[in-house]
């Protein structure tokens, strides 16, 4: 999944309309276009984001449902983007690169706070709850794992 690096791409517009917001291709939507901000919202689902409300980061369109939510994202998204670029941690702690699902998905505990993972499948979800330290130890490998992308976007 790789969901990160920052860089324009070629947008095109969502219908023929000189006046229509461009929109990303599909390929580079973060989260396959949730809105990563409602992932943190208590007792919320994730929901999809509009194309009329995308903000690229790190080389990915990222949609939102409002445009509040966007707003938030743009002052701080490396709070709610999903550590680890978006691979599953439980893979990575085994050493292997792995995309996940964006609904598959728990904030965990790491540091002073509780960012967004996300999971290949539910099992690896509940293994990285069962055992807190899969989380740290993806972590800790995740700087000589993201040289292995095939696909690199400038910070």
């Amino acid at each position: 999944m790789g969901l990160f690096g920052a860089a324009a791409w070629p947008l095109r517009p969502s219908d023929g309309h000189s006046g229509s917001p461009p929109v990303a291709p599909a390929d580079l939507l973060a989260l396959r276009g949730f809105d990563v901000v409602t992932y943190f919202l208590d007792g919320a689902a994730p929901r999809p984001g509009r194309p009329d409300l995308e903000w690229a980061w790190k080389g990915r369109a990222w949609r939102f449902v409002s445009a509040a939510n966007r707003t938030v994202f743009r002052e701080a998204p490396a709070t709610y983007a999903p550590r680890l670029d978006g691979f599953d941690p439980v893979a990575m702690a085994q050493g292997r690169l792995v995309e996940a699902d964006p609904l598959v998905f728990a904030r965990l505990p790491f540091g002073a706070a509780e960012p967004l993972y996300l999971f290949r499948h539910d099992a690896n979800r509940a293994a990285a709850r069962q055992q807190p330290g899969i989380v740290a130890e993806a972590e800790a490998r995740w700087p000589s794992l993201r040289g292995l992308i095939d696909l690199r976007f400038p910070d």
